[in-house]
C-alpha cells in the first residue's frame, strides 16, 4: 500500500466502527466499517469490533510503518485518555478501554472523544486551519463538542469538557439517554430529525404525505441520510423538520458564543450533510439569541470540510502526534 509512516484512526459512534489508515497529511489511504454491536451487549463485543477492524487494517502494512492506533469514542473519556467514564449510546462505565484494547494490541493507543478527535482534524487538515479559538459541533446519533484555544484541545480538569449535547435547553423536556430531561441534543440530533419525522409520518400529518410515499407508509425505514435526501429533493416535510432542528442548533450555539465567544463555530457529524438547509436556520436563531447582538462580533458557522471522516482522521493524528 505504502512505505510510509501512517497512524490508524478508529472513530467508534452509537450505530458504527471506521476505522482507517491515515497519512501524516491527513490522507486516508485505507478504510472499513463495521456497524457497532447493539449498547445492550458487554464492553467486550464492541471491544473485539474494533480490534478486528484494527487487525484488518495493518493487514498488507509493514508493522513498523503504524505508529500508533487511535480511538475516538463517543462517550466521556477521562483526563488520563485511557477511560471511557460514560458513553450514552454505548455499554460503557469506567471501561479501561485503552488498557484492555493495549492487551490485544501491539502498538501504543491513544483514546479521545470524538468530538474532540474531529476538531484536531478541523483544525490541522479542514475548516477551522488558523483558526485560534473554534468550537466543534458533531450532529449524530447525538450531540458532541470539542474545544481547541491556540492549538490545544480544552479536555477539562476531568477530561470530560465539550459534552454540549446534554446542556439542558428545555426543563422538563424530553428524556435522554444520559439520564436527564431537556438535553439540547433531544432537540438537535439525527436521533431527534428520525424521532419527529416518525411521529408526523405516524400522524399522518398533512404535509408527510410525499414522505409516505416515499417510505411505503413504514416509519420504520425513517433514517436521518433519508429525511435529508428528501429535503434537498423539495420534500416539504423533510425542509420543515431540519428548519426546526437548524433553529434548535442555533440557539444552543448562542449560549456557547455567550460562554466561550470562538471565531468559529465548525459543524460536522451526519446531520451535516443537510448543508445550508440545516446551517442557515441556525445562522438565523444564532443571531436573534446571541447576547449583545449587534454590538459584537458573530462567530462564522461553517459545514465541516472533512465530513464523516473527521473524528477518524483526527483519532488517527492525535496518536501520531502523541508518539512524535
Amino acid at each position: 500500500m505504502t512505505t510510509e509512516q501512517v497512524s490508524i484512526g478508529i472513530d467508534i459512534g452509537g450505530t458504527k466502527v471506521a476505522g482507517g489508515v491515515v497519512s501524516a497529511d491527513g490522507s486516508i489511504l485505507a478504510r472499513l466499517r463495521r456497524e457497532t454491536p447493539h449498547r445492550s451487549t458487554s464492553p467486550a463485543v464492541v471491544e473485539d469490533v474494533i480490534v478486528g477492524v484494527v487487525e484488518e487494517l495493518m493487514c498488507g502494512l509493514d508493522p513498523d510503518q503504524v505508529l500508533a492506533i487511535g480511538i475516538g469514542a463517543a462517550g466521556f473519556v477521562a483526563a488520563d485518555r485511557a477511560t471511557v467514564v460514560f458513553a450514552p449510546h454505548l455499554s460503557w462505565r469506567d471501561e479501561p478501554l485503552r488498557d484492555r484494547l493495549g492487551k490485544r494490541i501491539t502498538k501504543p493507543v491513544f483514546i479521545d472523544n470524538d468530538a474532540n478527535a474531529a476538531a484536531w482534524a478541523e483544525w490541522r487538515f479542514g475548516a477551522a486551519r488558523g483558526e485560534s479559538h473554534l468550537v466543534m459541533i458533531t450532529l449524530g446519533t447525538g450531540i458532541g463538542g470539542g474545544l481547541l484555544i491556540d492549538g490545544e484541545v480544552l479536555r477539562g480538569r476531568f477530561g470530560i469538557a465539550g459534552e454540549f449535547g446534554h446542556m439542558q435547553v428545555v426543563p422538563d423536556g424530553h428524556r435522554c439517554e444520559c439520564g436527564n430531561r431537556g438535553c439540547w441534543e433531544q432537540y438537535a440530533s439525527g436521533n431527534a430529525l428520525v424521532r419527529e419525522a416518525r411521529a408526523m409520518v405516524t400522524a399522518r400529518s398533512p404535509i408527510a404525505m410525499d414522505m409516505i410515499a416515499r417510505i411505503n407508509g413504514d416509519a420504520s425505514r425513517l433514517t436521518g441520510p433519508l429525511v435529508t435526501e428528501a429535503a434537498k429533493a423539495g420534500d416539504r416535510m423533510a425542509v420543515e423538520l431540519l428548519t426546526e432542528i437548524g433553529t434548535w442548533l442555533g440557539v444552543g450555539i448562542a449560549s456557547l458564543a455567550a460562554a466561550f465567544d470562538p471565531g468559529m463555530f465548525v459543524i460536522g457529524g451526519g446531520v451535516s450533510a443537510a448543508g445550508d438547509l440545516l446551517l442557515e436556520p441556525a445562522r438565523q436563531a444564532f443571531s436573534r439569541q446571541l447576547t449583545g447582538r449587534g454590538y459584537r462580533p458573530e462567530a462564522s458557522i461553517v459545514v465541516a470540510q472533512l465530513g464523516n471522516d473527521a473524528g477518524l482522521i483526527g483519532a488517527a493524528d492525535l496518536a501520531r502526534s502523541s508518539v512524535m
